[in-house]
């Protein structure tokens, strides 16, 4: 591999991806917090690892090279500067003085291994971790009640949001929710500091200390020059405005961004919820986004002739503008739960939609949405199942579970 990071299509033979497998977080979540930490249900941690191992033997079993979130960034912080840097952001994002307990949160977290350190900030540091002998200020013995010190972060088995591959570069998102926004540091430390790409100098075409929300379940890479974004509850038209005007400004392939407006609503959380690429000219797509005769709020972004500008051009059908940037004569929309108003309700809101191609015509699905699989199927598709009784409580396919750096050209 010349570049560490290369992603040109939405379905070229997938190689490399990172995964995360959950772990104590998951744990941490109880009924009064799930709405902050913005969970459903709280899954059963021994189900669900079980169920995310198969997921990643799936991949394996089709040549997939599988690291891990958590491997990365312990093989990224390899100094002890590096280490107190990640812990110095980690407390200053969190907010952890509030309460008076930086130094000793601080000295908590870089009090083990690497390994140790890593987990810790992952699943969230109780206030019953840091003995009350420590606790040497009366703000720390009478903080509030929340358990907390710093939040766990349950969301992080969907490696797909924080970062996204882009060509040969990357897009280190800002997350929306508050929940979330300390996510996207990892692959930001990982980028900068692990040996595998840290040498290559990718380009980050947008970075999260960036103003406005983007997500990477909002951004697809539909071929070697076109991307399509979507709008959505978590990513803003400024965001995406700005990261194609870096594209453009920085490299020569990607000439077109396709912007999609999406329903703004937990059912539609992101693009990828509502439509997914699963072979050259063949899609998933929950018919629900779509008005009367297809029509959509769809914009195309180009280079625009002053610097620092892009080129607009509104439209309204999705069909056609697919066909236009794909350069296609003709499009299969494949409807999530075949199109029947209840099979279609309930498996989108168990990621029916949410497909990940492996290779053209191959893709991996839960195995809950058998409607939509077999559908998938009767228009030639691959459909490979994994377990989601668990993992489907976090709200996040196989795509939401994902995030590939490296494919094939197709």
């Amino acid at each position: 591999m010349k570049y560490p990071v290369h992603i040109t299509s939405e379905i070229g033979e997938l190689k490399t991806v990172i995964l995360h497998r959950p772990g104590k977080e998951v744990e941490n979540l109880t009924p009064e917090y799930l709405k902050r930490l913005l969970f459903d249900d709280i899954p059963f941690l021994p189900a669900i690892q079980k169920e995310h191992d198969y997921f990643a033997n799936a991949l394996r079993n089709r040549g997939v090279e599988v690291l891990y979130l958590t491997t990365l960034m312990e093989e990224a912080l390899n100094s002890n500067e590096i280490r107190e840097k990640f812990v110095d952001q980690i407390l200053t994002e969190s907010k952890s003085n509030i309460n008076g307990a930086w130094k000793n949160l601080r000295a908590y977290l870089l009090s083990g291994s690497t390994k140790e350190l890593v987990e810790k900030v992952m699943s969230g540091v109780l206030k019953t971790d840091i003995p009350s002998e420590k606790k040497i200020h009366l703000y720390e013995l009478m903080s509030d009640h929340y358990p907390f010190y710093l939040d766990p972060m349950p969301n992080l088995y969907f490696t797909r949001d924080p970062a996204a591959a882009i060509g040969n570069g990357v897009s280190i998102n800002r997350m929306q929710e508050r929940a979330r926004k300390r996510e996207s540091i990892f692959m930001d430390y990982i980028m900068n500091y692990h040996p595998r790409f840290a040498n290559h100098q990718i380009p980050k075409w947008f970075t999260r200390d960036n103003r406005f929300a983007m997500e990477g379940g909002d951004q697809l890479v539909l071929s070697k020059d076109t991307l399509a974004i979507g709008v959505s509850a978590r990513t803003s038209p400024q965001a995406i405005e700005q990261l194609a005007i870096q594209l453009f400004k920085y490299q020569d392939q990607f000439t077109k961004v396709l912007v999609v407006e999406i329903p703004k609503s937990r059912a539609f959380m992101h693009l990828d919820t509502v439509f997914t690429m699963v072979d050259h000219n063949k899609f998933t797509i929950h018919p629900a986004i779509q008005g009367p005769d297809g029509n959509m709020r769809i914009f195309t972004l180009e280079k625009g002739e002053q610097e620092n500008r892009v080129k607009i051009t509104e439209g309204n059908n999705f069909s056609e503008a697919l066909k236009a940037v794909l350069n296609l004569d003709e499009i299969i929309l494949i409807p999530c739960g075949g199109g029947d108003p209840i099979a279609s309700a309930r498996e989108q809101w168990n990621d029916g939609s949410n497909t990940l191609a492996i290779s053209p015509g191959v893709v991996i699905t839960y195995d809950r949405n058998y409607v939509s699989n077999e559908v998938l199927r009767n228009h030639g598709i691959e459909v490979i199942e994994v377990q989601s009784s668990e993992l489907s409580r976090g709200r996040g396919g196989p795509r939401c579970m994902s995030m590939p750096i490296y494919r094939e050209d197709i």
